[in-house]
């Protein structure tokens, strides 16, 4: 018997018939990738379909209307960009006075398309940092961050922004090899670094446990041991707090996924804690520290209510601390409607961006001499709010971005400082306003909620005709993920409008328990054992949607991806009866061999320890194990990435094999690179996407 028809062991020792396809790159796995690429592609594009709404959704993603988004540094702002000129895209920079024109001047510094044409790669770029310089000193120094295909390991190179140019190793330039990893600079010479430095320094997740100094022009394996964390440990992180007068570095030793210890690094190389929970997000800025717990504690006396945001003087939780009662300040407190949403300092202030039943509010908490006091800004901004800091180590300007399920987005930016004197802050000025990609004429967006099975309200968006068809005639597509403390607030979706709403589908987008939507409890009510509610609210939105009449269920259809891949995944095997056809994305599907597969690990602190006793309950949300052969499936998409380095393109192939092995309606598509996005540019992600909506018009919306 060949390898490929072989029943190969899995850990606990059970046979699994199709253990080897998780051989990422082995040929046999890869011809049958490109057998099931090749039939999909064929069944799907008999006609030319998949083609003609590929190229529709690319020339979305290559408008060149789209906001550019920006991050300042210095003088300059800095973007990157991408078009049909330049898939993998442009790094460049321009100036705030000809941003704020029709047709801003861009200087290009790194197109990555030359890049790779000249060095024979397949880089996807990760992202750059810059050194911010000392007082006089031009902005030089950039630590640049390039995957091959997408994948989350990448490399580091340092790139010079007077001469434009990256700095060779043989000039001294910092240069980091292949892996999942980090460089944060300190000064000129020097960065924080983590990285594979070889056996027993990275964890069972595959991310590093060390942190370590390197000094220019000395080799990376030499760099200064600073900090390793515990081999139980989910990774070890570093970063220089770079403010002006308030320059310090941190490690965040990452115990698991919502567990960290946030440790000062003093200068004679030891560490200091900062005393609080696992389980509180503990940020330090300037001479404050911001506190967001998970669960409910005390400082000295004060209740810190989980889901909350405190600040406290940096120098209470430090050494030598004999200051006055109380210590910490509660500034935001969640209610059963509000929750945190995001927030952020400033130079001088505390944004919260909070969210009453998934819609989003802006409030700045101002300093002084009586403590802190709230005052809510912009509130007639329509839609979903978003804001992100200018530069929050020298300034208090803001950026704002406002958009909504058929909003799309508009950029504004707004000066705080005035607030520090009881004033208003500057009035909103309009930066960019992207233009409408699909015709929203007649469509409406409405909220609901459905009753889950314990009696749970579920609240979920419909956006669809105004005057619906009847339910026969209506496909609807309901999307979620339930996990992750992760939220899904309305948001412009250009490729779901042209490809599904346009031409008179409905979309519906469940808030199901596991997501933040509602704070930590939310999220923490769909963890591990729980896992099932989320599910539940799930099944009881599609219930909905079939009771309210709006759409069948031959005409419903779910989606998701990774962990909403699971989710959809489950909605195949536990709830295969709601739905139509449905379709699942770089999922987690085998959840016995998960925490053997890429990250997996990362995530016991989700899902739980299937190496345990806790596989009592993860097999009940296994779909891989879940499968049934008396059981009738609806049609499945399935989808992944060869070069997903995070969820194991394994779960998705092997889930395929074992549906056709019960004659299932299964087809499946691999993108050879695109790392966990599932695509590498817009032309693969036009591809991907025209591939899904045509499934769903064949199945569905015919």
């Amino acid at each position: 018997m060949s390898e490929r028809n072989a029943a190969l062991p899995s850990p606990d020792g059970t046979v699994d018939p199709h253990l080897w396809l998780e051989d990422v790159t082995g040929e046999e796995t890869l011809a049958w990738v490109r057998n099931h690429n090749a039939h999909a592609e064929g069944e799907l594009d008999a006609d030319g379909e998949v083609t003609e709404l590929a190229a529709q959704l690319k020339r979305i993603l290559d408008s060149p209307a789209s906001i550019p988004h920006v991050k300042r540094r210095g003088d300059h702002l800095y973007n990157f960009w991408t078009d049909a000129e330049h898939p993998r895209g442009l790094w460049r920079r321009t100036t705030p006075e000809s941003f704020r024109t029709d047709d801003p001047e861009w200087e290009v510094l790194i197109d990555v398309d030359a890049l790779n044409e000249v060095e024979g790669q397949d880089w996807v770029w990760h992202g750059a940092s810059v050194l911010r310089p000392a007082e006089g000193e031009p902005w030089r120094h950039v630590i640049v961050d390039l995957s091959h295909g997408g994948s989350d390991a990448d490399v580091s190179r340092e790139f010079d922004l007077v001469e434009k140019r990256f700095v060779p190793v043989a000039e001294g330039g910092f240069e980091r090899p292949e892996a999942k990893g980090n460089l944060d600079w300190v000064d000129r010479d020097t960065v924080l670094v983590t990285h594979d430095f070889g056996p027993g320094t990275l964890s069972t997740s595959g991310y590093p446990l060390q942190v370590r100094r390197w000094r220019r022009g000395t080799p990376l394996d030499s760099a200064e041991l600073l900090y390793t964390a515990a081999p139980t440990d989910m990774q070890a992180a570093a970063w220089h707090e770079d403010s002006p007068g308030h320059e310090r570095d941190w490690i965040y030793r990452i115990r698991s996924f919502y567990e960290n210890d946030l440790l000062l690094l003093d200068d004679d190389g030891s560490t200091t804690l900062i005393d609080v929970p696992a389980d509180c997000q503990a940020h330090p800025h300037r001479d404050l520290l911001l506190l967001a717990p998970r669960t409910d504690f005390e400082v000295d006396g004060v209740r810190l209510p989980a889901g909350s945001l405190a600040v406290a003087p940096l120098r209470s939780f430090l050494p030598g601390w004999q200051g006055q009662l109380p210590r910490a300040t509660v500034l935001f407190t969640p209610t059963e409607t509000t929750s945190l949403a995001d927030w952020f300092p400033t130079r001088d202030l505390i944004v919260v961006v909070a969210q009453e039943d998934v819609r989003t509010s802006l409030t700045v908490f101002v300093p002084g001499d009586d403590g802190w006091r709230a005052e809510p800004i912009h509130r007639d901004l329509p839609g979903t709010v978003e804001a992100i800091p200018s530069d929050a180590a020298i300034n208090n300007v803001v950026q704002v971005v406002a958009s909504g399920f058929l909003q799309p987005p508009t950029l504004y930016l707004t000066d705080l400082t005035p607030m520090l004197a009881g004033e208003a802050p500057s009035p909103l000025e309009q930066l960019k306003a992207e233009p409408s990609h699909f015709d929203a004429t007649g469509l409406a967006v409405t909220q609901h909620f459905a009753m889950s099975d314990d009696g749970t309200r579920v609240p979920y968006f419909q956006i669809g005709p105004v005057d619906p068809r009847p339910a026969e005639e209506s496909p609807t597509l309901l999307q979620g993920y339930g996990g992750f403390e992760i939220s899904l607030t309305p948001s412009y979706g250009p490729l779901s409008g042209k490809a599904w709403l346009e031409r008179g589908g409905t979309l519906a987008v469940a808030n199901i328990r596991g997501g933040g939507e509602y704070g930590p409890a939310w999220h923490q009510a769909a963890l591990k054992q729980h896992r099932y509610r989320a599910y539940q609210d799930f099944a009881a939105v599609a219930r909905d949607l079939v009771a309210r009449g709006v759409t069948t269920r031959e005409r419903l259809a779910c989606q998701g991806g990774s962990n909403g891949g699971l989710l959809a995944g489950n909605m195949l095997t536990t709830y295969p009866g709601l739905f139509g056809a449905v379709v699942i994305q770089v999922p987690l599907l085998d959840m016995r061999r998960y925490t053997h597969l890429l990250a997996g690990a990362s995530w016991v602190a989700e899902y739980g320890d299937p190496d345990s006793s806790d596989w009592d309950f993860i097999r009940t949300f296994s779909p891989y194990h879940l499968l049934d052969e008396t059981v009738d499936y609806p049609a499945v998409l399935i989808t992944t990435s060869t070069r997903d380095d995070r969820v194991h393109p394994g779960h998705a192939r092997k889930m395929t094999a074992a549906l056709e092995g019960l004659g299932a309606n299964v087809r499946y598509w691999e993108n050879m690179e695109g790392g966990h996005g599932g695509a590498a540019d817009n032309a693969q992600a036009a591809r991907m996407n025209a591939l899904i909506w045509t499934f769903l018009t064949h199945t569905i919306g015919g």
